[in-house]
């Protein structure tokens, strides 16, 4: 198997810790376009049926945020679930209120310890220092989101944010040289040929709908998914014409690619056999899959345009560029440092740093990402 077909469970994350390149530092941007889709997120949970009186013990609801990383994100989601399910179940025949149990997941290699150092405190030790209590019960559940993570019938609400754009893994024929849609001297499908687009289209396609079956298996009866995940407008170019933005975000990551390679710091093949499992789907592709799997129906399906990025001085070009090479470290950095080590991927992230400046004003003016808004209920 080739050397790109690595097991991505294994090595794929966000970049951790709390560096500059690091994702808790890099994703104000996704920040603010989640808080411009929280009503949908608050529609979807009215959808959900109230968790059932216990016998001795509150009605307990259920929550998973699937692709948790380790920022705050995920944390204001688990907020506004409690929040909002709060205020819904007050003054119902359960009037002695819920209990929440909230599970972050990703793979393994996510950065939990530092998704867990953000948690407000316990209730029973609120108070102590000043801090916000927690009110969830909390817990980690590492694995991928394409498989079974959870128990028959056992979550209320599933959320997905900023994830499922991710596919399981790079798509077969691409990584194989003698298939046609062998992604030779590129690392993106945008801009790619015809077969390659194809590929990355049938994985989304098949991805996303194992997703949805293992996600029915494990919803309780009355459930609903909200999701946010990277989109693009419909083309008649096909899956390859990704977007404007991910044309400017690509050609600077792969021409800095292909500078290591032309001062041969880097070995021509790194780059064939390198490729980001990353897809950006149309609407139209999303609900194909929902459909051909059946088991949900859809509330809500549409795209959004996301905000400008968050630049503390979008007139400084030295700025604009550090946020772009740290942004796209934050998301893209554990793969680069697998496939080409860590000095290497140094040197990459300097020379796109480099293009970001050159292209600043253009940056800050074009820098808006396309997002599917998704609500889905049992059907």
């Amino acid at each position: 198997m080739q050397e790109q077909q690595q097991d991505f469970k294994n090595v794929f994350c966000m970049e951790g810790g709390q560096g500059e390149s690091s994702y808790i530092n890099n994703s104000q941007s996704q920040s603010r376009n989640l808080k411009m889709m929280l009503y949908a997120l608050e529609e979807t949970l009215d959808k959900i049926q109230l968790p059932r009186h216990r016998p001795g013990n509150k009605p307990l609801l259920t929550a998973a945020d699937l692709g948790c990383s380790c920022g705050q994100n995920t944390l204001l989601i688990a907020d506004v679930i409690v929040d909002h399910m709060t205020d819904k179940s007050f003054g119902s025949k359960d009037d002695d209120g819920l209990e929440f149990c909230f599970y972050f997941s990703d793979l393994p290699s996510n950065d939990f310890n530092t998704l867990f150092h953000l948690l407000p405190q316990q209730a029973a030790a609120a108070g102590r220092d000043g801090r916000q209590s927690r009110r969830y019960f909390a817990a980690a559940v590492p694995g991928s989101f394409h498989d079974r993570l959870f128990p028959e019938r056992s979550i209320n609400v599933f959320t997905s944010t900023f994830s499922l754009h991710w596919l399981s893994q790079v798509p077969k024929r691409v990584a194989e040289k003698q298939s046609p849609a062998y992604n030779k001297g590129k690392v993106f499908v945008h801009g790619a040929s015809e077969e390659t687009g194809t590929a990355y289209q049938r994985q989304f396609r098949s991805d996303m709908m194992r997703f949805l079956h293992c996600r029915a298996a494990e919803m309780k009866p009355g459930g609903a998914i909200f999701i946010v995940s990277l989109g693009r407008l419909s083309s008649t170019r096909g899956p390859t014409e990704q977007g404007y933005i991910y044309e400017v975000y690509c050609s600077m990551f792969e021409d800095s690619l292909r500078d290591l390679i032309e001062e041969e710091m880097v070995d021509g093949e790194k780059m064939d056999n390198f490729n980001v499992p990353l897809y950006a789907a149309t609407v139209e592709e999303f609900k194909e899959a929902v459909d051909a799997d059946g088991s949900f129906k859809i509330n809500q399906l549409e795209l959004v345009m996301g905000s400008p990025p968050v630049v503390d001085d979008p007139a400084n070009r030295g700025v604009v560029g550090r946020m772009v090479a740290n942004y796209m470290r934050a998301l893209f950095g554990p793969l680069v440092n697998t496939h080409i080590g860590g000095a290497m991927a140094d040197e990459l992230f300097i020379r796109m740093q480099r293009r970001a400046e050159i292209r600043a004003e253009e940056l800050v003016d074009e820098m808006c990402f396309a997002h599917i808004l998704c609500s889905l209920s049992l059907a």
